[in-house]
Protein backbone atom coordinates (compact mmCIF):
# COMPACT_ATOMS: atom_id res chain seq x y z
CA UNK A 1 0.00 0.00 0.00
CA UNK A 2 2.94 2.24 0.51
CA UNK A 3 2.70 3.05 -3.69
CA UNK A 4 -0.18 5.88 -2.48
CA UNK A 5 2.51 7.27 -0.34
CA UNK A 6 5.85 8.05 -0.78
CA UNK A 7 8.34 7.49 -3.11
CA UNK A 8 11.22 5.17 -2.80
CA UNK A 9 14.23 4.83 -4.90
CA UNK A 10 16.62 2.50 -3.25
CA UNK A 11 16.92 1.30 -6.82
CA UNK A 12 18.53 4.73 -7.88
CA UNK A 13 16.54 4.83 -11.27
CA UNK A 14 18.45 7.43 -13.46
CA UNK A 15 14.94 7.88 -15.31
CA UNK A 16 11.41 8.68 -14.08
CA UNK A 17 8.28 9.59 -15.77
CA UNK A 18 5.53 12.31 -14.35
CA UNK A 19 2.73 11.53 -15.48
CA UNK A 20 -0.33 14.44 -15.39
CA UNK A 21 -3.80 13.02 -16.13
CA UNK A 22 -5.53 16.17 -16.97
CA UNK A 23 -9.05 17.05 -18.12
CA UNK A 24 -8.31 18.23 -21.32
CA UNK A 25 -4.77 17.09 -21.98
CA UNK A 26 -2.70 14.03 -20.69
CA UNK A 27 1.12 14.95 -20.27
CA UNK A 28 4.17 12.56 -19.92
CA UNK A 29 7.53 13.91 -18.39
CA UNK A 30 10.11 11.86 -18.71
CA UNK A 31 13.11 13.08 -16.43
CA UNK A 32 16.85 12.14 -15.70
CA UNK A 33 18.05 12.52 -12.44
CA UNK A 34 21.19 13.66 -11.74
CA UNK A 35 22.17 13.31 -8.79
CA UNK A 36 25.83 14.45 -9.16
CA UNK A 37 24.40 17.85 -10.03
CA UNK A 38 21.45 17.61 -7.99
CA UNK A 39 19.64 18.21 -10.59
CA UNK A 40 16.70 16.65 -12.97
CA UNK A 41 16.94 17.20 -16.95
CA UNK A 42 13.84 16.53 -18.66
CA UNK A 43 14.85 14.43 -21.74
CA UNK A 44 11.33 13.83 -23.25
CA UNK A 45 7.44 14.94 -23.29
CA UNK A 46 4.13 14.20 -24.58
CA UNK A 47 1.14 15.57 -25.01
CA UNK A 48 -2.01 14.39 -26.06
CA UNK A 49 -5.81 15.17 -25.79
CA UNK A 50 -8.57 13.48 -23.72
CA UNK A 51 -11.80 12.31 -24.92
CA UNK A 52 -14.44 14.06 -23.75
CA UNK A 53 -16.12 11.68 -21.58
CA UNK A 54 -12.31 10.43 -19.92
CA UNK A 55 -12.36 12.93 -17.15
CA UNK A 56 -14.86 14.67 -14.98
CA UNK A 57 -13.98 17.28 -12.25
CA UNK A 58 -10.17 16.75 -12.24
CA UNK A 59 -11.17 13.09 -11.75
CA UNK A 60 -11.01 9.64 -13.80
CA UNK A 61 -14.45 8.59 -15.35
CA UNK A 62 -13.51 6.41 -18.38
CA UNK A 63 -10.21 4.34 -17.51
CA UNK A 64 -9.97 2.79 -20.39
CA UNK A 65 -10.16 5.83 -22.03
CA UNK A 66 -7.75 7.36 -20.10
CA UNK A 67 -5.32 4.31 -20.48
CA UNK A 68 -5.24 5.02 -23.81
CA UNK A 69 -4.30 8.54 -24.00
CA UNK A 70 -1.79 8.04 -21.34
CA UNK A 71 0.09 5.05 -23.66
CA UNK A 72 -0.27 7.53 -26.25
CA UNK A 73 1.11 10.44 -24.40
CA UNK A 74 4.10 7.96 -22.85
CA UNK A 75 5.31 6.46 -26.22
CA UNK A 76 5.42 10.23 -27.14
CA UNK A 77 7.76 11.20 -24.32
CA UNK A 78 9.85 7.57 -24.89
CA UNK A 79 10.49 8.36 -28.76
CA UNK A 80 11.58 11.68 -28.00
CA UNK A 81 13.74 10.67 -25.33
CA UNK A 82 15.19 8.24 -27.22
CA UNK A 83 14.60 5.27 -24.22
CA UNK A 84 12.84 2.67 -24.43
CA UNK A 85 12.18 1.76 -20.62
CA UNK A 86 10.69 3.61 -18.24
CA UNK A 87 9.20 2.40 -15.18
CA UNK A 88 9.26 4.26 -12.47
CA UNK A 89 6.25 6.74 -11.97
CA UNK A 90 4.66 9.61 -10.01
CA UNK A 91 1.14 10.73 -10.99
CA UNK A 92 -1.02 13.34 -9.98
CA UNK A 93 -4.17 13.66 -8.50
CA UNK A 94 -6.58 16.43 -8.16
CA UNK A 95 -10.42 16.95 -7.95
CA UNK A 96 -12.87 18.23 -5.29
CA UNK A 97 -12.84 15.17 -2.91
CA UNK A 98 -8.62 15.37 -2.49
CA UNK A 99 -8.11 17.53 0.55
CA UNK A 100 -4.97 19.23 1.85
CA UNK A 101 -4.72 20.34 5.32
CA UNK A 102 -2.02 21.48 7.85
CA UNK A 103 -2.75 19.90 11.24
CA UNK A 104 -0.56 21.72 14.33
CA UNK A 105 -0.41 19.91 17.71
CA UNK A 106 0.69 21.48 21.16
CA UNK A 107 2.51 19.16 23.20
CA UNK A 108 3.81 20.23 26.59
CA UNK A 109 6.25 17.80 27.94
CA UNK A 110 6.33 16.30 31.64
CA UNK A 111 10.39 16.93 32.03
CA UNK A 112 11.60 20.03 29.73
CA UNK A 113 15.29 19.64 31.24
CA UNK A 114 15.47 16.40 29.08
CA UNK A 115 16.78 16.24 25.41
CA UNK A 116 14.47 15.45 23.21
CA UNK A 117 14.95 11.73 21.13
CA UNK A 118 13.79 10.43 18.34
CA UNK A 119 10.96 7.97 20.59
CA UNK A 120 9.09 11.03 21.66
CA UNK A 121 9.55 12.68 18.39
CA UNK A 122 7.54 9.74 16.40
CA UNK A 123 5.10 10.02 19.61
CA UNK A 124 4.94 13.71 18.51
CA UNK A 125 4.56 13.25 14.79
CA UNK A 126 1.79 10.09 15.50
CA UNK A 127 -0.33 12.46 17.47
CA UNK A 128 -0.58 14.70 15.03
CA UNK A 129 -1.18 12.62 11.95
CA UNK A 130 -3.51 10.35 13.94
CA UNK A 131 -5.60 14.39 14.21
CA UNK A 132 -5.24 15.11 11.42
CA UNK A 133 -6.36 11.64 10.00
CA UNK A 134 -9.87 11.19 11.60
CA UNK A 135 -10.53 15.42 10.93
CA UNK A 136 -10.12 14.44 7.17
CA UNK A 137 -12.65 11.44 7.51
CA UNK A 138 -15.14 13.87 9.00
CA UNK A 139 -14.72 15.95 6.54
CA UNK A 140 -15.13 13.83 3.95
CA UNK A 141 -18.26 11.68 5.34
CA UNK A 142 -19.86 14.84 5.72
CA UNK A 143 -19.57 16.42 2.06
CA UNK A 144 -20.06 13.11 0.81
CA UNK A 145 -23.27 11.92 3.03
CA UNK A 146 -21.63 8.82 3.89
CA UNK A 147 -20.04 7.32 7.50
CA UNK A 148 -17.07 4.77 5.86
CA UNK A 149 -15.31 6.98 3.87
CA UNK A 150 -12.12 4.93 2.61
CA UNK A 151 -9.03 7.52 2.19
CA UNK A 152 -5.76 7.21 1.98
CA UNK A 153 -2.73 9.89 3.05
CA UNK A 154 -0.95 10.60 -0.60
CA UNK A 155 1.65 12.88 0.69
CA UNK A 156 2.64 14.85 4.02
CA UNK A 157 5.48 17.33 4.80
CA UNK A 158 6.19 19.32 8.61
CA UNK A 159 5.72 22.41 7.57
CA UNK A 160 6.63 24.19 11.08
CA UNK A 161 8.16 22.82 14.71
CA UNK A 162 8.81 24.85 17.58
CA UNK A 163 9.93 24.27 21.32
CA UNK A 164 8.47 27.25 23.49
CA UNK A 165 7.64 29.46 20.69
CA UNK A 166 11.38 29.34 19.06
CA UNK A 167 10.93 27.77 15.60
CA UNK A 168 13.39 24.58 15.15
CA UNK A 169 14.38 23.14 11.74
CA UNK A 170 14.76 19.61 13.90
CA UNK A 171 13.82 19.00 17.50
CA UNK A 172 16.27 16.57 18.38
CA UNK A 173 18.55 16.95 21.27
CA UNK A 174 16.64 19.79 21.90
CA UNK A 175 15.20 20.45 25.63
CA UNK A 176 12.47 22.88 26.55
CA UNK A 177 8.59 22.24 27.79
CA UNK A 178 6.24 23.16 25.17
CA UNK A 179 6.63 21.42 21.20
CA UNK A 180 4.07 22.60 18.75
CA UNK A 181 4.10 20.79 15.33
CA UNK A 182 2.63 21.48 12.06
CA UNK A 183 2.25 19.04 9.25
CA UNK A 184 0.71 19.06 5.88
CA UNK A 185 -1.08 16.08 4.95
CA UNK A 186 -2.83 15.67 1.58
CA UNK A 187 -5.77 12.69 1.28
CA UNK A 188 -7.58 11.28 -0.97
CA UNK A 189 -10.81 8.71 -1.82
CA UNK A 190 -9.41 5.40 -2.03
CA UNK A 191 -11.73 5.07 -5.33
CA UNK A 192 -10.02 7.63 -7.12
CA UNK A 193 -6.36 6.09 -5.99
CA UNK A 194 -7.77 2.84 -6.80
CA UNK A 195 -8.36 4.23 -10.60
CA UNK A 196 -4.62 5.21 -11.30
CA UNK A 197 -3.11 2.08 -9.54
CA UNK A 198 -5.70 0.26 -12.19
CA UNK A 199 -4.29 2.80 -14.88
CA UNK A 200 -0.46 2.61 -13.53
CA UNK A 201 -1.09 -1.26 -13.85
CA UNK A 202 -2.13 -1.27 -17.44
CA UNK A 203 0.48 0.96 -18.46
CA UNK A 204 3.54 -1.69 -16.73
CA UNK A 205 4.89 0.97 -14.43
CA UNK A 206 5.96 0.93 -10.58
CA UNK A 207 4.09 3.57 -9.32
CA UNK A 208 6.32 4.99 -6.63
CA UNK A 209 4.21 7.35 -5.68
CA UNK A 210 0.76 9.82 -6.37
CA UNK A 211 1.00 13.25 -5.35
CA UNK A 212 -1.72 15.73 -5.19
CA UNK A 213 -1.20 18.19 -7.79
CA UNK A 214 -1.45 21.52 -5.94
CA UNK A 215 0.64 20.17 -2.98
CA UNK A 216 3.47 19.61 -6.47
CA UNK A 217 3.08 22.92 -7.83
CA UNK A 218 3.19 24.73 -4.06
CA UNK A 219 6.17 22.57 -3.22
CA UNK A 220 7.90 23.26 -6.59
CA UNK A 221 9.00 26.66 -5.86
CA UNK A 222 12.17 27.49 -4.02
CA UNK A 223 13.63 30.89 -2.57
CA UNK A 224 16.69 31.84 -1.12
CA UNK A 225 14.94 32.39 2.37
CA UNK A 226 11.74 30.41 2.35
CA UNK A 227 10.82 31.32 6.10
CA UNK A 228 9.77 34.58 4.58
CA UNK A 229 7.88 33.18 1.81
CA UNK A 230 4.37 33.62 1.05
CA UNK A 231 1.92 33.12 -1.87
CA UNK A 232 -1.03 31.71 -3.54
CA UNK A 233 -0.92 29.17 -6.28
CA UNK A 234 -4.12 28.95 -8.48
CA UNK A 235 -3.81 26.17 -11.18
CA UNK A 236 -6.58 26.45 -13.51
CA UNK A 237 -7.20 23.32 -14.94
CA UNK A 238 -10.24 22.12 -17.48
CA UNK A 239 -12.33 20.83 -14.96
CA UNK A 240 -11.03 21.84 -11.63
CA UNK A 241 -9.54 25.38 -10.02
CA UNK A 242 -6.79 24.11 -7.53
CA UNK A 243 -5.59 26.31 -4.92
CA UNK A 244 -2.89 26.00 -2.55
CA UNK A 245 -1.73 28.69 0.22
CA UNK A 246 2.11 29.03 1.21
CA UNK A 247 2.90 31.18 4.82
CA UNK A 248 5.91 31.41 5.88
CA UNK A 249 7.48 28.81 3.62
CA UNK A 250 4.93 26.38 4.86
CA UNK A 251 2.62 24.76 3.18
CA UNK A 252 -1.00 25.54 5.02
CA UNK A 253 -3.73 23.76 2.95
CA UNK A 254 -5.44 23.29 -0.56
CA UNK A 255 -8.30 23.48 -1.85
CA UNK A 256 -10.24 22.64 -4.84
CA UNK A 257 -13.28 23.69 -6.69
CA UNK A 258 -15.09 21.87 -9.87
CA UNK A 259 -14.87 24.63 -12.30
CA UNK A 260 -12.29 24.95 -14.85
CA UNK A 261 -11.37 26.25 -18.41
CA UNK A 262 -14.17 23.90 -20.33
CA UNK A 263 -16.81 25.64 -18.64
CA UNK A 264 -15.67 29.06 -20.93
CA UNK A 265 -15.73 26.45 -23.80
CA UNK A 266 -18.96 25.13 -23.20
CA UNK A 267 -20.38 28.98 -22.86
CA UNK A 268 -18.46 29.88 -26.35
CA UNK A 269 -20.04 26.69 -28.02
CA UNK A 270 -23.66 27.24 -26.99
CA UNK A 271 -23.07 31.22 -27.74
CA UNK A 272 -21.92 30.94 -31.35
CA UNK A 273 -23.69 27.13 -31.93
CA UNK A 274 -20.32 25.38 -32.31
CA UNK A 275 -19.01 22.07 -31.36
CA UNK A 276 -17.08 21.59 -28.13
CA UNK A 277 -13.80 21.03 -30.43
CA UNK A 278 -14.37 24.13 -32.11
CA UNK A 279 -15.12 26.63 -29.15
CA UNK A 280 -12.00 25.11 -27.44
CA UNK A 281 -10.16 26.21 -30.69
CA UNK A 282 -11.83 29.85 -30.37
CA UNK A 283 -11.46 30.32 -26.96
CA UNK A 284 -7.44 29.68 -27.74
CA UNK A 285 -7.63 31.76 -30.02
CA UNK A 286 -9.20 34.45 -28.10
CA UNK A 287 -6.88 34.15 -25.33
CA UNK A 288 -3.60 34.30 -27.64
CA UNK A 289 -5.61 37.58 -29.45
CA UNK A 290 -6.06 36.13 -32.58
CA UNK A 291 -9.54 37.04 -33.31
CA UNK A 292 -11.16 40.07 -34.90
CA UNK A 293 -11.53 42.70 -32.69
CA UNK A 294 -15.20 43.06 -32.77
CA UNK A 295 -15.34 38.73 -31.97
CA UNK A 296 -12.61 39.45 -29.19
CA UNK A 297 -14.73 42.05 -27.53
CA UNK A 298 -18.17 40.33 -27.96
CA UNK A 299 -15.93 36.98 -26.25
CA UNK A 300 -14.67 39.30 -23.34
CA UNK A 301 -18.06 40.73 -22.42
CA UNK A 302 -19.10 36.95 -22.91
CA UNK A 303 -17.06 36.01 -19.96
CA UNK A 304 -17.05 38.70 -17.63
CA UNK A 305 -19.96 37.13 -15.91
CA UNK A 306 -18.04 33.65 -16.14
CA UNK A 307 -14.99 34.90 -14.13
CA UNK A 308 -17.25 36.44 -11.98
CA UNK A 309 -18.56 33.66 -10.89
CA UNK A 310 -14.97 31.61 -10.74
CA UNK A 311 -13.76 34.48 -8.21
CA UNK A 312 -16.69 33.40 -6.52
CA UNK A 313 -15.60 30.20 -5.94
CA UNK A 314 -11.68 31.56 -5.22
CA UNK A 315 -13.05 33.45 -2.31
CA UNK A 316 -15.03 30.48 -1.08
CA UNK A 317 -11.95 28.35 -1.30
CA UNK A 318 -9.71 31.16 0.42
CA UNK A 319 -12.28 32.21 3.23
CA UNK A 320 -11.21 29.38 5.76
CA UNK A 321 -7.82 30.55 5.48
CA UNK A 322 -8.90 34.26 5.70
CA UNK A 323 -10.15 33.16 9.17
CA UNK A 324 -6.65 33.13 11.15
CA UNK A 325 -4.32 35.14 9.68
CA UNK A 326 -4.05 37.96 6.71
CA UNK A 327 -3.76 36.45 3.09
CA UNK A 328 -0.63 36.01 1.09
CA UNK A 329 -0.49 39.12 -1.33
CA UNK A 330 1.46 37.34 -3.79
CA UNK A 331 -0.91 35.52 -6.20
CA UNK A 332 0.95 32.94 -9.18
CA UNK A 333 -1.52 32.04 -12.06
CA UNK A 334 -0.79 28.49 -13.55
CA UNK A 335 -3.09 25.76 -15.73
CA UNK A 336 -4.27 25.79 -19.68
CA UNK A 337 -7.32 28.24 -17.98
CA UNK A 338 -4.92 30.67 -16.57
CA UNK A 339 -4.17 31.84 -20.30
CA UNK A 340 -7.88 33.72 -20.38
CA UNK A 341 -6.91 37.47 -20.18
CA UNK A 342 -10.31 37.73 -17.81
CA UNK A 343 -8.77 35.33 -15.13
CA UNK A 344 -5.99 37.67 -14.75
CA UNK A 345 -8.55 40.77 -14.59
CA UNK A 346 -10.58 39.51 -11.96
CA UNK A 347 -8.23 39.26 -9.51
CA UNK A 348 -7.10 42.23 -9.90
CA UNK A 349 -10.62 43.31 -9.54
CA UNK A 350 -11.72 45.47 -6.25
CA UNK A 351 -14.36 42.53 -5.91
CA UNK A 352 -13.00 40.84 -3.21
CA UNK A 353 -10.70 43.67 -1.50
CA UNK A 354 -13.15 42.95 1.29
CA UNK A 355 -10.90 39.90 2.19
CA UNK A 356 -7.56 40.60 4.81
CA UNK A 357 -4.81 40.73 1.95
CA UNK A 358 -2.25 43.79 3.66
CA UNK A 359 -2.00 45.10 0.40
CA UNK A 360 -3.34 44.93 -3.05
CA UNK A 361 -3.13 40.92 -4.34
CA UNK A 362 0.11 40.75 -7.01
CA UNK A 363 -1.11 38.36 -9.72
CA UNK A 364 1.81 37.00 -12.18
CA UNK A 365 1.98 33.94 -14.34
CA UNK A 366 3.66 31.11 -12.83
CA UNK A 367 6.71 29.65 -15.25
CA UNK A 368 8.63 26.51 -15.68
CA UNK A 369 11.72 28.43 -15.19
CA UNK A 370 10.61 29.52 -12.04
CA UNK A 371 11.02 25.95 -11.09
CA UNK A 372 14.98 25.22 -9.52
CA UNK A 373 16.79 22.49 -10.24
CA UNK A 374 14.57 21.20 -13.37
CA UNK A 375 16.11 21.86 -16.89
CA UNK A 376 14.16 21.03 -20.49
CA UNK A 377 16.05 19.63 -22.56
CA UNK A 378 13.19 19.43 -25.03
CA UNK A 379 12.16 23.34 -25.71
CA UNK A 380 8.12 22.12 -24.88
CA UNK A 381 7.43 23.57 -21.70
CA UNK A 382 7.45 26.55 -22.08
CA UNK A 383 4.08 28.32 -20.72
CA UNK A 384 2.15 28.25 -17.65
CA UNK A 385 0.17 25.38 -18.56
CA UNK A 386 3.41 22.86 -17.96
CA UNK A 387 3.68 23.50 -14.65
CA UNK A 388 1.94 20.43 -12.59
CA UNK A 389 3.93 17.63 -14.66
CA UNK A 390 7.30 19.89 -13.46
CA UNK A 391 5.62 20.41 -10.28
CA UNK A 392 5.26 16.13 -10.01
CA UNK A 393 8.82 15.80 -11.83
CA UNK A 394 10.86 18.54 -9.03
CA UNK A 395 8.77 16.10 -5.93
CA UNK A 396 10.79 12.93 -7.75
CA UNK A 397 14.04 14.88 -7.91
CA UNK A 398 13.76 15.98 -4.25
CA UNK A 399 12.92 12.59 -3.05
CA UNK A 400 15.61 11.13 -5.12
CA UNK A 401 18.29 13.30 -3.51
CA UNK A 402 17.34 12.24 -0.18
CA UNK A 403 17.01 15.85 0.85
CA UNK A 404 14.86 15.23 3.56
CA UNK A 405 15.83 12.43 5.99
CA UNK A 406 15.26 11.60 9.41
CA UNK A 407 11.72 13.54 9.96
CA UNK A 408 10.25 12.85 6.49
CA UNK A 409 11.65 8.96 7.29
CA UNK A 410 9.41 9.10 10.34
CA UNK A 411 6.62 11.02 8.70
CA UNK A 412 6.81 8.17 6.20
CA UNK A 413 6.48 5.26 8.63
CA UNK A 414 3.19 7.29 10.34
CA UNK A 415 2.29 7.25 7.01
CA UNK A 416 1.96 3.47 6.28
CA UNK A 417 1.11 2.84 9.66
CA UNK A 418 -2.09 4.93 9.56
CA UNK A 419 -2.49 2.99 5.75
CA UNK A 420 -2.51 -0.45 7.54
CA UNK A 421 -5.93 1.04 9.94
Amino acid sequence: MGIFSRLSFKSSPDLVLALDIGTEVVKALILRIEKDERRGVVIGVGKVLQKTGNMQSGAVSNIGGVIASSREAIVLAKEKAGVKNVEKSIIGIAGELVKGTTTTVHYERVNPEMHIGVPELKMIIQKVQGKAFERIKKQLAWEMGKDDIDVKLINAAIVDVRIDGYPIANPVDFQGRDVSMSVFNAYAPMIHLGALKTIADELDLDLLSVAAEPYAVARSVEVDDMIDFSAIFIDIGGGTTDIAVVRNGGLEGTKMFALGGRAFTKRLAQEFELSFDMAERMKIDYSNNRLSPPEMERISALFTDDCRIWLGGVELSLMEFAETDLLPPRIFLCGGGSALPGIKKALLSQEWTTFPFPKLPQVSYLQPGDVSRITDMTGELNSPQDMTPIGLAHLALIDALEEEKMLSSILRKSMETLENK
